[in-house]
Protein backbone atom coordinates (compact mmCIF):
# COMPACT_ATOMS: atom_id res chain seq x y z
CA UNK A 1 0.00 0.00 0.00
CA UNK A 2 1.08 3.84 -1.39
CA UNK A 3 2.08 6.04 1.78
CA UNK A 4 -0.45 8.23 0.26
CA UNK A 5 -3.38 5.54 -0.45
CA UNK A 6 -7.17 7.13 0.85
CA UNK A 7 -7.47 4.31 3.33
CA UNK A 8 -4.65 6.43 5.34
CA UNK A 9 -4.28 9.51 4.23
CA UNK A 10 -2.53 11.93 1.98
CA UNK A 11 1.19 11.42 3.52
CA UNK A 12 2.86 11.16 0.45
CA UNK A 13 1.46 15.22 -0.04
CA UNK A 14 2.88 16.21 3.41
CA UNK A 15 6.43 14.36 2.82
CA UNK A 16 6.31 16.11 -0.61
CA UNK A 17 5.88 19.00 1.63
CA UNK A 18 8.06 18.13 3.96
CA UNK A 19 11.00 17.77 1.54
CA UNK A 20 10.51 21.13 0.36
CA UNK A 21 10.66 22.85 4.36
CA UNK A 22 14.06 20.87 4.62
CA UNK A 23 15.44 22.50 0.87
CA UNK A 24 14.53 26.06 2.87
CA UNK A 25 16.22 24.60 5.68
CA UNK A 26 19.48 24.89 3.82
CA UNK A 27 19.13 20.52 3.60
CA UNK A 28 19.84 19.36 -0.35
CA UNK A 29 16.99 17.33 -1.30
CA UNK A 30 16.14 16.32 -4.69
CA UNK A 31 13.80 14.05 -6.71
CA UNK A 32 16.21 11.35 -6.09
CA UNK A 33 16.33 11.39 -2.45
CA UNK A 34 12.42 11.72 -2.28
CA UNK A 35 11.96 8.49 -3.94
CA UNK A 36 14.21 7.09 -1.55
CA UNK A 37 12.37 8.50 1.59
CA UNK A 38 8.88 7.31 -0.14
CA UNK A 39 10.67 3.34 -0.27
CA UNK A 40 11.65 3.99 3.28
CA UNK A 41 8.66 4.56 4.63
CA UNK A 42 6.84 1.73 2.75
CA UNK A 43 9.42 -0.51 4.01
CA UNK A 44 9.66 0.42 8.42
CA UNK A 45 5.39 1.39 8.03
CA UNK A 46 4.01 4.53 9.63
CA UNK A 47 3.25 2.58 12.70
CA UNK A 48 5.77 4.01 14.83
CA UNK A 49 6.72 7.73 14.72
CA UNK A 50 10.24 7.34 15.53
CA UNK A 51 11.14 4.38 13.16
CA UNK A 52 9.41 6.98 10.47
CA UNK A 53 12.17 9.79 11.34
CA UNK A 54 14.65 7.68 11.56
CA UNK A 55 14.40 6.03 8.01
CA UNK A 56 13.73 9.27 6.74
CA UNK A 57 16.80 10.96 8.22
CA UNK A 58 19.36 7.77 7.03
CA UNK A 59 17.68 8.63 3.33
CA UNK A 60 17.49 12.50 3.18
CA UNK A 61 19.77 13.63 5.43
CA UNK A 62 23.96 13.06 4.16
CA UNK A 63 25.61 16.13 6.41
CA UNK A 64 26.44 16.00 10.21
CA UNK A 65 25.45 19.43 10.80
CA UNK A 66 22.07 18.72 8.79
CA UNK A 67 21.00 16.16 11.51
CA UNK A 68 20.04 18.42 14.38
CA UNK A 69 17.86 20.66 12.28
CA UNK A 70 16.29 17.69 10.68
CA UNK A 71 15.42 16.33 14.20
CA UNK A 72 14.04 19.67 14.79
CA UNK A 73 12.18 20.08 11.92
CA UNK A 74 10.42 16.56 11.58
CA UNK A 75 9.22 17.22 15.01
CA UNK A 76 7.95 20.56 14.42
CA UNK A 77 6.37 19.47 11.32
CA UNK A 78 4.86 16.12 12.24
CA UNK A 79 4.04 17.13 15.55
CA UNK A 80 0.16 17.51 14.95
CA UNK A 81 -2.27 16.62 11.58
CA UNK A 82 -3.37 20.35 11.95
CA UNK A 83 -0.59 22.06 11.89
CA UNK A 84 0.61 19.51 9.00
CA UNK A 85 -2.43 21.11 7.14
CA UNK A 86 -1.39 24.96 8.03
CA UNK A 87 2.47 23.88 7.11
CA UNK A 88 1.29 23.16 3.65
CA UNK A 89 -0.25 25.67 3.16
CA UNK A 90 2.99 27.70 2.27
CA UNK A 91 3.17 25.21 -0.89
CA UNK A 92 -0.37 25.61 -2.25
CA UNK A 93 -1.20 29.16 -3.53
CA UNK A 94 -4.80 29.03 -2.71
CA UNK A 95 -4.32 28.04 0.66
CA UNK A 96 -4.28 30.80 3.53
CA UNK A 97 -3.19 28.73 7.08
CA UNK A 98 0.03 30.17 8.71
CA UNK A 99 2.00 27.32 10.80
CA UNK A 100 2.82 28.01 14.52
CA UNK A 101 6.29 29.98 15.19
CA UNK A 102 9.22 27.92 15.97
CA UNK A 103 11.31 28.89 18.70
CA UNK A 104 14.63 26.66 17.77
CA UNK A 105 16.77 27.11 14.83
CA UNK A 106 16.47 29.81 12.63
CA UNK A 107 16.78 27.85 9.77
CA UNK A 108 14.00 25.58 11.32
CA UNK A 109 11.49 28.61 11.97
CA UNK A 110 12.78 30.44 8.43
CA UNK A 111 11.40 26.85 6.66
CA UNK A 112 8.35 26.45 9.05
CA UNK A 113 7.63 30.09 7.99
CA UNK A 114 4.96 31.06 4.97
CA UNK A 115 6.54 32.36 1.91
CA UNK A 116 3.77 35.16 1.46
CA UNK A 117 1.04 36.55 3.70
CA UNK A 118 -2.55 36.00 2.61
CA UNK A 119 -2.46 39.95 1.82
CA UNK A 120 0.27 39.49 -0.71
CA UNK A 121 -1.42 36.90 -2.69
CA UNK A 122 -2.91 38.39 -5.33
CA UNK A 123 -0.21 40.54 -6.03
CA UNK A 124 2.52 40.15 -8.73
CA UNK A 125 5.70 38.63 -6.90
CA UNK A 126 8.60 41.69 -7.74
CA UNK A 127 11.04 40.95 -9.75
CA UNK A 128 14.11 41.30 -7.16
CA UNK A 129 12.55 38.65 -4.77
CA UNK A 130 14.08 35.62 -4.04
CA UNK A 131 11.82 32.34 -3.36
CA UNK A 132 14.08 29.92 -1.41
CA UNK A 133 11.98 26.88 -2.25
CA UNK A 134 11.21 27.49 -6.55
CA UNK A 135 14.19 26.06 -8.82
CA UNK A 136 16.11 29.45 -9.12
CA UNK A 137 17.12 30.28 -12.71
CA UNK A 138 20.76 30.49 -14.15
CA UNK A 139 20.44 34.05 -13.91
CA UNK A 140 19.57 34.45 -10.54
CA UNK A 141 22.26 32.17 -9.40
CA UNK A 142 25.17 33.65 -11.61
CA UNK A 143 23.96 37.64 -10.24
CA UNK A 144 24.19 36.02 -6.63
CA UNK A 145 27.79 34.61 -7.44
CA UNK A 146 28.50 37.79 -8.70
CA UNK A 147 26.44 39.80 -6.30
CA UNK A 148 28.36 42.04 -3.14
CA UNK A 149 27.87 40.94 -0.08
CA UNK A 150 27.09 44.21 1.35
CA UNK A 151 24.24 44.99 -1.22
CA UNK A 152 22.35 42.01 -0.78
CA UNK A 153 19.07 42.15 0.63
CA UNK A 154 17.75 40.25 3.57
CA UNK A 155 16.05 36.87 1.69
CA UNK A 156 19.13 37.16 -0.86
CA UNK A 157 21.64 37.71 2.27
CA UNK A 158 20.39 34.17 3.77
CA UNK A 159 20.28 32.39 0.23
CA UNK A 160 23.55 33.47 0.01
CA UNK A 161 24.99 32.48 3.43
CA UNK A 162 23.56 28.95 2.70
CA UNK A 163 25.35 28.72 -0.83
CA UNK A 164 28.27 30.14 1.12
CA UNK A 165 28.19 26.68 3.37
CA UNK A 166 29.03 24.64 0.11
CA UNK A 167 31.61 25.80 -1.30
CA UNK A 168 35.33 24.41 -0.28
CA UNK A 169 38.17 25.79 0.22
CA UNK A 170 41.33 22.40 0.49
CA UNK A 171 44.51 23.25 2.09
CA UNK A 172 47.96 23.28 0.62
CA UNK A 173 49.73 19.84 1.84
CA UNK A 174 52.98 19.24 3.01
CA UNK A 175 54.90 16.39 3.70
CA UNK A 176 55.03 15.75 7.03
CA UNK A 177 57.49 13.41 9.38
CA UNK A 178 55.59 10.32 9.76
CA UNK A 179 55.92 8.12 7.15
CA UNK A 180 53.69 5.39 5.17
CA UNK A 181 54.39 2.21 2.67
CA UNK A 182 54.14 3.53 -0.39
CA UNK A 183 55.93 3.26 -4.00
CA UNK A 184 58.75 6.33 -3.78
CA UNK A 185 60.73 6.86 -0.86
CA UNK A 186 64.58 6.62 0.51
CA UNK A 187 63.59 3.79 2.60
CA UNK A 188 62.64 0.31 2.06
CA UNK A 189 59.53 -1.06 4.29
CA UNK A 190 61.32 -4.41 4.90
CA UNK A 191 58.14 -5.77 6.72
CA UNK A 192 55.91 -5.61 3.19
CA UNK A 193 59.63 -6.96 1.78
CA UNK A 194 59.50 -10.11 3.51
CA UNK A 195 55.96 -10.50 3.55
CA UNK A 196 55.92 -10.26 0.01
CA UNK A 197 58.78 -12.97 -0.51
CA UNK A 198 56.65 -15.51 1.27
CA UNK A 199 53.97 -15.28 -1.38
CA UNK A 200 56.52 -16.02 -4.16
CA UNK A 201 58.39 -19.11 -2.23
CA UNK A 202 61.01 -16.63 -1.51
CA UNK A 203 61.43 -14.65 -4.33
CA UNK A 204 61.74 -11.01 -3.86
CA UNK A 205 59.79 -9.48 -6.60
CA UNK A 206 58.80 -6.11 -4.84
CA UNK A 207 60.50 -3.92 -3.31
CA UNK A 208 58.03 -1.55 -1.19
CA UNK A 209 59.20 2.10 0.07
CA UNK A 210 58.23 4.31 2.81
CA UNK A 211 57.31 7.71 1.62
CA UNK A 212 56.61 10.48 4.22
CA UNK A 213 52.71 11.61 4.84
CA UNK A 214 50.78 14.63 3.30
CA UNK A 215 48.75 16.62 5.18
CA UNK A 216 47.20 19.78 5.34
CA UNK A 217 49.43 22.82 6.27
CA UNK A 218 47.51 24.36 9.63
CA UNK A 219 45.25 27.45 9.72
CA UNK A 220 44.88 30.52 11.30
CA UNK A 221 42.41 33.01 10.85
CA UNK A 222 41.81 36.57 11.76
CA UNK A 223 38.66 37.71 11.32
CA UNK A 224 37.29 41.28 11.44
CA UNK A 225 33.93 42.22 13.20
CA UNK A 226 34.23 45.53 13.82
CA UNK A 227 31.29 48.22 12.36
CA UNK A 228 32.67 47.97 9.03
CA UNK A 229 33.24 44.17 8.44
CA UNK A 230 29.57 44.02 9.85
CA UNK A 231 28.03 42.71 7.11
CA UNK A 232 30.92 40.43 5.85
CA UNK A 233 32.03 38.80 9.19
CA UNK A 234 28.91 36.46 9.68
CA UNK A 235 29.04 35.18 6.00
CA UNK A 236 32.45 34.56 6.20
CA UNK A 237 32.15 32.76 9.62
CA UNK A 238 29.79 30.30 8.55
CA UNK A 239 32.02 29.56 5.07
CA UNK A 240 34.90 29.20 7.08
CA UNK A 241 33.42 26.77 9.57
CA UNK A 242 32.15 24.60 6.71
CA UNK A 243 35.06 24.93 4.43
CA UNK A 244 37.31 24.03 7.26
CA UNK A 245 35.84 21.21 9.05
CA UNK A 246 38.03 18.63 8.04
CA UNK A 247 40.86 20.43 8.95
CA UNK A 248 43.31 18.44 11.48
CA UNK A 249 44.87 21.99 12.87
CA UNK A 250 42.51 25.06 12.61
CA UNK A 251 41.76 28.13 14.71
CA UNK A 252 39.68 31.26 14.31
CA UNK A 253 40.00 34.41 15.90
CA UNK A 254 38.12 37.57 16.09
CA UNK A 255 39.02 41.02 16.30
CA UNK A 256 37.49 44.42 16.95
CA UNK A 257 39.15 46.02 19.69
CA UNK A 258 40.16 43.04 21.38
CA UNK A 259 40.71 39.36 20.04
CA UNK A 260 38.07 36.59 20.83
CA UNK A 261 39.13 33.00 21.07
CA UNK A 262 36.67 31.03 18.60
CA UNK A 263 38.22 27.70 18.57
CA UNK A 264 34.72 25.97 20.90
CA UNK A 265 32.07 27.56 18.35
CA UNK A 266 33.88 26.37 15.26
CA UNK A 267 34.45 22.64 16.99
CA UNK A 268 29.86 22.96 16.76
CA UNK A 269 28.41 20.69 14.34
CA UNK A 270 25.69 22.95 13.32
CA UNK A 271 26.42 26.29 11.36
CA UNK A 272 23.30 28.26 13.17
CA UNK A 273 24.25 27.32 16.85
CA UNK A 274 27.79 28.10 16.05
CA UNK A 275 27.02 31.64 14.64
CA UNK A 276 25.10 32.33 18.08
CA UNK A 277 27.64 30.65 21.01
CA UNK A 278 30.17 32.89 18.47
CA UNK A 279 27.85 36.28 18.45
CA UNK A 280 27.78 36.16 22.34
CA UNK A 281 31.45 35.30 22.82
CA UNK A 282 32.35 38.31 20.26
CA UNK A 283 31.28 41.23 22.98
CA UNK A 284 32.93 44.10 20.81
CA UNK A 285 31.15 43.18 17.69
CA UNK A 286 30.14 46.45 14.98
CA UNK A 287 32.97 48.32 17.10
CA UNK A 288 36.54 50.10 16.34
CA UNK A 289 39.48 48.22 14.77
CA UNK A 290 42.56 47.56 16.58
CA UNK A 291 44.41 45.26 14.53
CA UNK A 292 47.63 45.92 16.44
CA UNK A 293 46.91 45.46 19.64
CA UNK A 294 45.08 42.32 18.59
CA UNK A 295 47.89 40.89 16.98
CA UNK A 296 49.96 41.72 20.65
CA UNK A 297 47.24 39.46 22.21
CA UNK A 298 48.18 36.57 19.57
CA UNK A 299 51.91 37.22 20.48
CA UNK A 300 50.99 36.98 23.86
CA UNK A 301 48.64 34.83 24.69
CA UNK A 302 48.01 31.95 21.96
CA UNK A 303 51.80 32.29 20.34
CA UNK A 304 51.42 28.22 20.52
CA UNK A 305 48.46 28.26 17.88
CA UNK A 306 51.51 29.34 15.55
CA UNK A 307 52.95 25.50 14.28
CA UNK A 308 56.18 25.82 13.15
CA UNK A 309 56.35 27.99 10.75
CA UNK A 310 53.98 26.25 8.54
CA UNK A 311 50.95 28.11 9.45
CA UNK A 312 48.70 29.80 6.92
CA UNK A 313 47.14 32.96 8.47
CA UNK A 314 43.94 34.44 6.80
CA UNK A 315 43.66 37.92 7.61
CA UNK A 316 39.83 39.03 7.16
CA UNK A 317 40.07 43.07 7.79
CA UNK A 318 39.40 46.00 5.07
CA UNK A 319 42.19 47.67 6.57
CA UNK A 320 40.36 50.59 8.25
CA UNK A 321 42.62 50.48 11.45
CA UNK A 322 42.45 52.94 14.13
CA UNK A 323 45.44 51.88 16.04
CA UNK A 324 49.12 53.41 15.54
CA UNK A 325 51.03 52.32 12.29
CA UNK A 326 54.34 51.75 13.98
CA UNK A 327 52.67 49.26 16.56
CA UNK A 328 50.87 47.55 13.48
CA UNK A 329 53.87 46.95 11.55
CA UNK A 330 55.42 45.71 14.68
CA UNK A 331 53.24 42.95 15.56
CA UNK A 332 52.89 41.98 11.27
CA UNK A 333 56.60 41.40 11.49
CA UNK A 334 56.37 39.43 14.09
CA UNK A 335 53.35 37.31 12.53
CA UNK A 336 54.97 37.09 9.24
CA UNK A 337 58.12 35.52 10.87
CA UNK A 338 56.39 32.96 12.81
CA UNK A 339 53.92 31.76 10.08
CA UNK A 340 54.78 30.48 6.22
CA UNK A 341 52.26 33.09 4.34
CA UNK A 342 50.25 35.52 5.16
CA UNK A 343 47.13 36.25 3.22
CA UNK A 344 45.21 39.48 3.32
CA UNK A 345 40.76 39.30 2.46
CA UNK A 346 40.08 42.23 1.67
CA UNK A 347 36.34 43.25 0.79
CA UNK A 348 37.26 46.80 -0.46
CA UNK A 349 38.76 45.08 -3.67
CA UNK A 350 34.74 45.03 -4.99
CA UNK A 351 35.95 48.58 -5.83
CA UNK A 352 37.62 49.55 -9.49
CA UNK A 353 40.86 51.01 -8.80
CA UNK A 354 41.16 49.84 -4.96
CA UNK A 355 44.09 51.59 -3.58
CA UNK A 356 45.16 51.45 0.32
CA UNK A 357 45.34 54.51 0.95
CA UNK A 358 44.31 54.05 5.24
CA UNK A 359 47.54 54.01 7.41
CA UNK A 360 46.50 50.70 8.60
CA UNK A 361 45.91 49.21 5.06
CA UNK A 362 49.07 50.30 3.97
CA UNK A 363 51.18 48.74 7.03
CA UNK A 364 48.93 45.21 5.63
CA UNK A 365 50.09 45.66 2.16
CA UNK A 366 53.53 46.24 3.12
CA UNK A 367 54.04 43.00 5.42
CA UNK A 368 51.13 40.37 3.47
CA UNK A 369 52.64 37.75 1.05
CA UNK A 370 49.27 38.47 -0.85
CA UNK A 371 45.65 40.35 -1.23
CA UNK A 372 42.58 38.70 -2.18
CA UNK A 373 39.19 39.70 -2.75
CA UNK A 374 36.58 38.33 -1.01
CA UNK A 375 33.26 40.37 -1.63
CA UNK A 376 30.86 37.91 -3.63
CA UNK A 377 30.84 33.98 -3.77
CA UNK A 378 32.72 33.63 -7.32
CA UNK A 379 35.88 35.00 -5.08
CA UNK A 380 35.26 32.42 -2.52
CA UNK A 381 35.03 29.79 -4.64
CA UNK A 382 38.54 31.03 -5.95
CA UNK A 383 39.98 31.24 -2.18
CA UNK A 384 41.68 27.84 -2.67
CA UNK A 385 43.04 28.31 -5.81
CA UNK A 386 44.80 31.55 -4.71
CA UNK A 387 46.01 29.89 -1.66
CA UNK A 388 47.87 27.06 -4.00
CA UNK A 389 49.26 30.09 -6.31
CA UNK A 390 50.55 31.92 -3.53
CA UNK A 391 51.74 28.49 -1.79
CA UNK A 392 53.58 27.82 -5.30
CA UNK A 393 55.84 31.53 -5.31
Amino acid sequence: MQPGDARRGKFADNLTGFGRSLRRAGIPVDSARMALATEALLLVGLGLREDAGAALEAVMVSREQDRAVFRELFDSYFRDPAIANKLLAQMLPSAEGRAEPSKGRPRVREALAPQRDAARLAQPKPDKEVDFDAAMTASDLARLRHADFNGLSASEYQLVERLARDIRMPMPEFAARRVRPGARGARMHWPGVMRHAARTGGEVLHLPRMQRRRQPLPLLVLVDVSGSMERYARLLLAFLHAATRDLRQRDVFAFGTRLTDLGDAMRIGDADRMLAVAGAAIEDFAGGTQLGESLASLRRHHARRLVGRRTVVLLVTDGLDTGEPQDLLQELDWLRRHSRRLLWLNPLLRFDGYAPLARGAQALHARAHGMVAVHNLEKLEDLAASLAALMAR
